[in-house]
């Protein structure tokens, strides 16, 4: 991938002398552009970050400081990528690429299963896009090889996905993609924390992460704080600077969230966190697959999933389990197809293996219950 047309609008950038840049505050300087009107970003001895609460505006603005950038830094190292942009929220950073890098006459394929983030981001793209079936490798190459047009390519898949906790075939997305000249992007939301020896990532834990240019990664579920991050090439970080508007209009994260993804991914670098989760999920299983009765969906992730089919059904099958002390959730259609509803069960590593063991017998003594539906 060249990335020729992103070249070429940040060409006319810098000759129109509108090119954006990140500016950290200069010392001993009289803030007269944040948007702390009233002063109370600035609260002192109060907080063990520092001094500053919020962050005074967007990073194009007052909000850049060195905290933040730091982090950037180190996530690049952490994940092997060439460069970092830290965005407020996974939505954030889908809607914020997607919407600005693909251009008008490029194509997007993604899986039918992804995230809706993602598909907000292609509504609000001059780039066509188009769906292929859920890990349908066959059906991707369908499509690529039926598209027309010169444009870019881009090939959209989550590591993890959401409602399934199933895992995307990286490897042959990586193959089809080198085939194609496409440019893969992978959300990885569900996966880093849990995949990887430290928490990297299943990208990492493949090996892939040369071969993938895009990746989104999020703090709101394993690293539990909250912001996202795209990994990619130095290119397009300044592509997202310049031209991504959900990270332009919006007032940066504060100095205690940054301190709180640091310290979280500090937490990984034992890689115990990891361990840890991996035999919960492991010795979860191993209890249902023992249970004929219990349709549990592909899953090696955090998220694990019983079949039930019907919105009533599931709905009073949660019910129980809340009753009997554990918090299951139930996932309805349209969230997800009809016929396709289940329990949505995510294991922690704070679970134990009696409270691991008891869930297992309350799921089977509802789904033996005919008179619940």
């Amino acid at each position: 991938m060249k990335y020729n047309k992103q070249k070429h609008l940040l060409a006319k950038r810098e000759a129109t002398n509108a090119f954006r840049f990140l500016r950290t505050p200069k010392a001993g300087v009289v803030d007269f552009c944040s948007n702390d009107y009233l002063g109370l970003a600035r609260v002192r001895d109060t907080l063990a970050v520092g001094e500053v609460k919020g962050s005074g505006g967007s990073r194009l603005l007052a909000g850049n400081y060195d905290e933040i950038e730091s982090l950037e830094d180190y996530l690049s190292v952490f994940h092997k990528a060439e460069s970092a942009l830290i965005f407020n929220s996974g939505y954030n950073a889908n809607i914020g690429f997607f919407s600005a890098v693909p251009q008008k006459g490029d194509i997007v394929f993604y899986d039918e299963l992804i995230h809706a983030s993602i598909k907000d981001g292609m509504r609000l793209s001059f780039a066509k896009s188009y769906s292929f079936k859920h890990n349908d490798i066959k059906n991707l190459k369908q499509k690529l090889e039926n598209s027309e047009g010169g444009g870019d390519i881009y090939i959209v898949a989550e590591a993890v996905y959401s409602m399934d906790g199933d895992s995307a075939p990286l490897k042959d997305l990586v193959f089809l993609s080198k085939e194609y000249n496409a440019c893969l992007v992978v959300d990885e939301a569900h996966s880093v924390g849990v995949f990887g020896e430290k928490g990297e990532g299943l990208v990492q834990e493949l090996g892939l992460e040369s071969q993938i240019p895009i990746r989104i990664i999020t703090f709101g579920k394993a690293i539990g704080a909250h912001g996202a991050a795209i990994l990619s090439s130095q290119l397009i970080k300044h592509f997202l600077i310049n031209f991504s508007r959900s990270f332009i209009y919006t007032t940066a994260l504060p100095p205690y969230s940054i301190s709180a993804i640091k310290s979280s991914y500090l937490a990984l670098q034992t890689g115990e966190k990891t361990k840890q989760i991996t035999k919960n999920i492991t010795f979860f299983r191993a209890l249902v697959s023992k249970e004929k009765n219990i349709i549990l969906v592909e899953s090696f992730s955090s998220i694990q999933c019983v079949l039930v089919s019907g919105n009533k059904k599931v709905k009073n099958f949660s019910e129980f389990l809340i009753n009997k002390g554990f918090d299951v959730r139930a996932v309805l259609s349209p969230t997800v197809l009809k016929g396709q509803e289940r329990l949505r069960i995510c294991l922690h590593v704070f679970n134990s293996e009696k409270e691991i063991k008891g869930l297992v017998v309350e799921l089977v003594k509802v789904l033996d219950c005919e008179h619940i539906n």
